[in-house]
């Protein structure tokens, strides 16, 4: 049963807590005529009725220049790490942002987050909540060095539990219903992770490489063995040549001992619990669909996009939608990037900004786009300099 009462809870902190995050200060796409280069927001349902005059024909706006914007991209699981979030406490609002975290999660994440132990940080059931609030902390970083790349940002994306941190910031969600709503997720996560032995696989291939094809042969060799309903698939969409596939354990160990057939330059299994964002995390559908339910969905007010598809949020259903469905699906990291900063040959890039632990985004940001990646930073989280 779903715990109601801390819905209530994180409800009721809307009104103070929503400041934390940068959501009250004046974003450029709230501003009249703004286009944000290239990067619209999504659009609103027409005015008037189908069957009405047709009304005058807008003038049109001049874009702004994609130079003077900014991006700002929210990390996932993985990343986290004991330390992160000491470089932050200093500025406005962080620390309040942990108070309302340890009230809604029964525990004191700052404590872990700075001291560990790191066994403990690294459990689904913690670290998703660890990467969200210490991301949203490192928001209030950027804006008290640089405003600027917080009221000109005009698009925003997160890599899996990062989305909920994205949609936040975008002011699609409320800090404390999208923590608690994280709760359920990592906690429902963990759940359907302990079902069955499986996980995750990091691979790179050459450019002849078969991931689906790879991922059924797995699978055919498993039911061979006689286990029934093998999973495999794509779970994460990186970069040009770069996968991470997850499923059951057997299946991976398939692809591990026939990756030179199956022309993976490189495997490695990474630190889960699970095979996230594949049919194995069906369990956790519900859950979070019905916690989704119970909380307050709003449209984004920048564009945000979506892990399922690459493609922008366009109302409150659809982000209710596609984060249930993100679960069960892979990751579009590459495709998201794509979508962000396609543009035609010699248009300015925005200034792209790594809000959170890590910088996996980045990387990938590189190996995806480097003219893009050429106005990329990182917002660091522990008490050194970048």
């Amino acid at each position: 049963m779903l715990a109601s009462v801390a819905v209530r809870m994180a409800a009721s902190s809307r009104g103070k807590v929503r400041s934390l995050v940068s959501l009250s200060r004046t974003l450029s796409t709230n501003k009249p005529g703004s286009t944000a280069g290239g990067y619209p927001p999504p659009p609103e349902a027409p005015a008037s009725p189908p069957n009405s005059e047709p009304a005058a024909a807008p003038q049109r706006r001049p874009k702004k220049d994609p130079s003077g914007c900014s991006v700002l991209l929210f990390p996932g699981q993985g990343s986290q790490f004991v330390g992160m979030g000491r470089g932050l406490l200093k500025y406005p609002n962080v620390k309040e942002m942990f108070t309302v975290a340890q009230k809604i999660l029964g525990y004191d994440l700052l404590s872990l987050c700075l001291e560990g132990p790191e066994e403990e940080l690294q459990k689904t059931v913690h670290c998703q909540p660890a990467v969200f609030v210490t991301s949203l902390a490192a928001v209030e970083r950027l804006n008290q060095e640089n405003p600027k790349a917080i009221e000109m940002c005009v698009a925003a994306a997160g890599f899996s539990v990062g989305e909920f941190a994205a949609l936040v910031f975008s002011g699609a969600m409320n800090f404390a219903e999208a923590l608690y709503a994280v709760k359920v997720r990592a906690e429902t996560m963990q759940k359907a992770s302990e079902l069955v032995p499986s996980g995750m696989l990091s691979v790179i291939g050459r450019p002849q490489a078969q991931y689906n094809y790879a991922c059924l042969q797995a699978k055919e060799h498993c039911k061979s063995l006689g286990m029934e309903n093998p999973v495999c698939s794509v779970a994460n969409y990186l970069f040009p040549d770069g996968r991470v596939i997850a499923g059951h354990q057997q299946t991976l160990d398939f692809l591990q001992e026939n990756s030179r057939r199956l022309k993976f330059m490189r495997t490695k299994p990474l630190p889960v619990s699970g095979a996230f964002h594949t049919e194995l995390m069906a369990s956790a559908t519900e859950p979070l669909r019905e916690v989704l339910r119970q909380v307050e969905v709003r449209r984004p007010e920048i564009s945000v996009y979506s892990n399922v598809d690459g493609k922008r949020y366009m109302n409150e259903s659809h982000v209710r939608r596609q984060l249930v469905k993100q679960l069960v699906s892979p990751v579009k990291w590459e495709q998201t990037l794509h979508e962000i900063y396609e543009r035609t040959q010699g248009q300015h890039f925005p200034h792209t900004y790594e809000v959170g632990p890590g910088r996996q985004l980045g990387a990938t940001l590189q190996k995806c786009n480097r003219k893009a990646y050429q106005t990329y930073a990182h917002v660091e989280v522990t008490t050194y300099e970048d």
